[in-house]
């Protein structure tokens, strides 16, 4: 567990160490400064829509880090040492998840704000796109993690990465948009059960995939 608890910091720490932080919420603040330009200064049709664009930008900012959380640790035999150690991988895959969403999901929460001061929400929109976030982020966090291990080693995994992501997270996509809604609360439910399910699967998934890489 101790050993566990360390990667996770280190993860974290490195994550804001070297940007890995800073870059999707510069991303996230990028597209709902741009977005605006896209329709026009319709405040209506940027409070209407404006919800639904923050939740496909924080999708896109989750897949940004995800180069970095598996293939470097795999090319340098941390998970080698680890395994050494008698760490499991599903253990090292819950830590790396921890740390992915510790140096991702927090950020974007504070980025939310201001990213919905530019498209104009109002507080009652705000406070349940906050609540979406906080309860999507660890299943984005999760599938971005998956699909890192599955695509550890492949040349060009940045793009594949992409294309092996976005199907898997429509569905948090679509209850996450949903929940902007004032009768919301299904779908904010539903986006719980997909979240919660993807933290649950990745680390034997991811486990898994890293076991049959190193074979």
């Amino acid at each position: 567990m101790r050993t566990i608890l360390t990667l996770a910091f280190r993860d974290v720490r490195l994550a804001y160490g070297r940007g890995g932080a800073t870059l999707p919420v510069i991303f996230f603040l990028l597209v709902a400064t741009l977005y605006p330009f896209g329709v026009g200064p319709d405040g209506p049709l940027l409070a209407k829509t404006g919800g639904g664009v923050l939740w496909i930008a924080a999708l896109l900012a989750s897949l940004l880090p995800i180069d970095r959380l598996i293939a470097p640790d795999m090319d340098q035999g941390v998970f080698d040492q680890l395994a050494v150690r008698g760490v499991s991988e599903e253990g090292i895959i819950l830590a790396k998840l921890a740390g992915h969403w510790l140096g991702f999901g927090p950020p974007l929460l504070v980025a939310a704000v201001p990213a919905a001061a530019l498209l104009r929400l109002d507080g009652s929109i705000l406070t349940r796109l906050e609540m979406g976030l906080l309860i999507g982020t660890p299943g984005l966090a999760a599938l971005s993690v998956l699909i890192a291990a599955l695509t550890a080693g492949v040349r060009g995994a940045g793009a594949l990465a992409g294309l092996l992501m976005l199907p898997l997270a429509v569905p948090m996509l679509i209850f996450g948009a949903g929940s902007l809604d004032p009768f919301g609360g299904s779908a904010l439910k539903l986006l719980a059960a997909c979240s919660m399910l993807a933290v649950a699967i990745t680390p034997f998934a991811a486990g898994a995939a890293i076991r049959a890489a190193r074979e």
